[in-house]
């Protein structure tokens, strides 16, 4: 096995929503804020569900992967109820191998509510539900050990206990790859994802603020500073102002690809993963690996949702 994906198992419901429905609800545009099952209700029951599917931001990359002709893995709890069948039905549709035995809970499968407003912007209401509950006993050691390199997701942090389950992780793994996942994520995980950065990941993937805000600056050129010291590989998107990998002292740049017809920016991040690990572990250059990440993400920004229709 190539890859195995560790992170959040949830159900995406996408909803269009207009500026002022985030106003009212005290909702930050671009960003994720935890729920509960009560708040996700009360939210959705205002609104048109125009689709849901499978996601998580890990899953989403191990799916683009798969897509792109990988042996892939994933592991994420899921209740044994209606939902949690759906997910991993999803995931076997796309070859993706799922490492979790499912069994009854008292908590339901995780959902995630998609705010999609006119600019393409995303905004995400979460209900982790049993997804958040992940810890060392969920982990599949074998699976660990024979994939080249796992992938993780800041997320997993917010519940559960995920210290257990990412040391056992390390401890097990021959290359570890993480996404901090969101700017309040980090914020929130600071000390530990430095921890992880500095000491413990082999790859990191980030968005241009969580990486700054990861290392308190408002200034880039002391990510490529930071990036350079590290000895770890770095990708960082920034936008329209393209992507950027880093390791030791080489620094290469990707830029955007123009013209195209935004729809919806969810997984655009996730599927820029999919396509950067499908160059990595098919010993690309950083360059070529940049390219194909911002093909992946392209093509996903220009549809509803955050996987690529077959």
């Amino acid at each position: 096995m190539k890859i195995l994906g560790i992170g959040n198992a949830i159900v995406d419901v996408i909803c269009k929503v207009e500026d002022d429905f985030l106003t009212k609800n005290n909702l930050t545009k671009s960003t994720m804020k935890l729920v509960d099952e009560v708040e996700f209700k009360k939210l959705l029951s205002n609104l048109k569900i125009e689709e849901t599917i499978a996601g998580g931001s890990v899953a989403n990359s191990i799916v683009g992967l798969s897509q792109l002709g990988n042996q892939v893995s994933f592991i994420g709890k899921v209740n044994n109820d209606e939902l949690g069948d759906k997910y991993e039905k999803s995931l076997t549709i796309e070859k993706v191998k799922y490492c979790y035995k499912k069994k009854e809970e008292l908590v339901p499968t995780g959902t995630c509510l998609i705010l999609i407003t006119p600019d393409s912007e995303r905004t995400m209401c979460t209900f982790l539900g049993i997804a958040g509950k992940v810890s060392d006993k969920d982990i599949d050691e074998n699976a660990v050990k024979n994939s080249e390199l796992v992938f993780l997701e800041g997320y997993l942090w917010d519940e559960g206990k995920p210290k257990s389950a990412f040391d056992k992780v390390m401890s097990l793994s021959n290359k570890a790859a993480m996404s901090l996942s969101d700017q309040f994520c980090v914020d929130r995980h600071k000390k530990s994802f430095l921890d992880l950065v500095k000491n413990k990941l082999d790859i990191i993937f980030a968005n241009e603020q969580e990486v700054l805000s990861l290392i308190d600056t408002k200034n880039f050129n002391e990510v490529v500073s930071f990036g350079k010291k590290l000895g770890k590989l770095i990708v960082v998107t920034r936008g329209e102002k393209g992507s950027i990998a880093i390791h030791n002292n080489e620094v290469v740049e990707c830029n955007v690809k123009k013209g195209l017809k935004i729809v919806d920016l969810t997984g655009a991040g996730d599927l820029f993963a999919a396509g950067f690990l499908h160059g990595y572990v098919n010993n690309l250059s950083m360059k070529q690996s940049l390219e194909k990440g911002t093909d992946m993400s392209s093509k996903v920004i220009q549809i509803f949702g955050a996987r690529l229709k077959k």
